[in-house]
């Protein structure tokens, strides 16, 4: 018989700027949430980098962490994730080991490689040129190493970072991320939110890859997955609307705010069709609903832990769902304790 253990769950936040909303208000209910979710036992809560965003108030990630570590007691606090082409690598050792060293054993560092945001508004963070002057991978190792020691010279570059290593991750919605992460030994989350279709090609990349590392003897894998849970599967239907317009209208080319789900019922939004292309990869309902598609992505991919991002309008029913998800079913989600068991991915696509 295989052995089981639990499955860690998190939370990515984003800091949703709701319709009527600012950067200020949404910054306040992420810490908000950040606390209801600490006292609930999630393990982990992550935010990420995003720039020229109207919809979205996490650009700066290290000030962020640092204020939701600063009001929470147990669970991990990090970046999913910084994207490392944004910054210069000794930056963000500085950044994240100063963290460390404020909150030992608590801060993780999610290393991603896309722009975060529109390419005009990426090239006034950082120029193209620079961003891409080194290999991804080449920048990856040189923020690895500021961690570890001194240089050459016996000089150190990076001070707050020696001694202070965070817990650091590669984020990817592709297998080319994926397989830079086997290849490093580094923990990889897939992110399902973004292409649901890309996750299983992701995670054979990674299991395929992987090597053995000091810190890392055996693949860890994490999926974030974009989750909505109510009382009921018609209300959490109902909440969806939100999401399901603000997605429509960004196909659409037009981008709004996520709108209240009263004005996606008047927009026609309200409850699912046939067809929702707008929440591809959205796991909808109440838990009972929930749960097993959660269990069966866990089985699918051998994650020993779902980051669940739950975008929703008004910040009571956004903390009902994670209340609602954090509930004592949500232990029986499981993976295999040891990895050999996970699945066999090297038929899929």
């Amino acid at each position: 018989m295989q052995r089981h253990h639990e499955v860690h769950i998190s939370v990515l936040d984003t800091a949703p700027i709701t319709q009527g909303s600012n950067a200020r208000m949404a910054l306040r209910n992420s810490v908000e949430l950040a606390q209801l979710v600490d006292g609930l036992g999630y393990h982990r809560y992550w935010v990420p980098e995003h720039h020229g965003m109207s919809g979205v108030a996490c650009a700066a990630p290290a000030v962020v962490v640092e204020r939701v570590a600063s009001v929470t007691r147990r669970m991990r606090v990090g970046a999913g994730g910084v994207m490392l082409p944004n910054h210069a690598p000794i930056v963000i050792a500085e950044q994240f080991g100063t963290l460390e060293a404020f909150h030992p054993g608590r801060i993780d560092l999610g290393l991603g490689r896309a722009l975060g945001g529109p390419r005009d508004i990426a090239d006034r963070v950082r120029s193209e040129r620079e961003r891409t002057a080194t290999p991804f991978e080449d920048q990856v190792r040189e923020l690895l190493a500021l961690f570890d020691a001194e240089n050459g010279d016996g000089r150190v570059s990076a001070v707050p970072a020696v001694g202070n290593r965070p817990e650091i991750w590669m984020l990817g919605s592709g297998d080319h991320t994926a397989r830079i992460a086997g290849s490093l030994g580094l923990p990889f989350v897939a992110a399902h939110h973004l292409k649901p279709l890309n996750t299983v090609a992701a995670v054979q990349a990674y299991l395929r890859t992987f090597q053995p590392s000091s810190l890392y003897p055996a693949p860890r894998l994490s999926i974030s997955v974009a989750v909505i849970v109510a009382d009921t599967d018609e209300r959490a239907q109902w909440l969806a609307g939100s999401l399901r317009m603000k997605i429509a209208r960004r196909r659409q080319g037009r981008p709004i705010q996520l709108p209240s789900a009263e004005t996606a019922e008047a927009q026609g939004y309200a409850t699912s069709r046939d067809t929702d292309d707008e929440l591809s990869g959205v796991i909808v309902g109440e838990a009972a609903t929930v749960l097993p598609q959660l269990q069966a992505l866990v089985d699918e991919t051998g994650a020993v832990e779902l980051l669940v991002k739950t975008d929703l309008f008004d910040p009571v029913d956004r903390h009902r769902s994670y209340a609602l998800l954090m509930n004592d079913e949500t232990h029986h989600l499981q993976r295999a304790a040891d990895l050999r068991h996970a699945p066999d991915l090297s038929g899929s696509t």
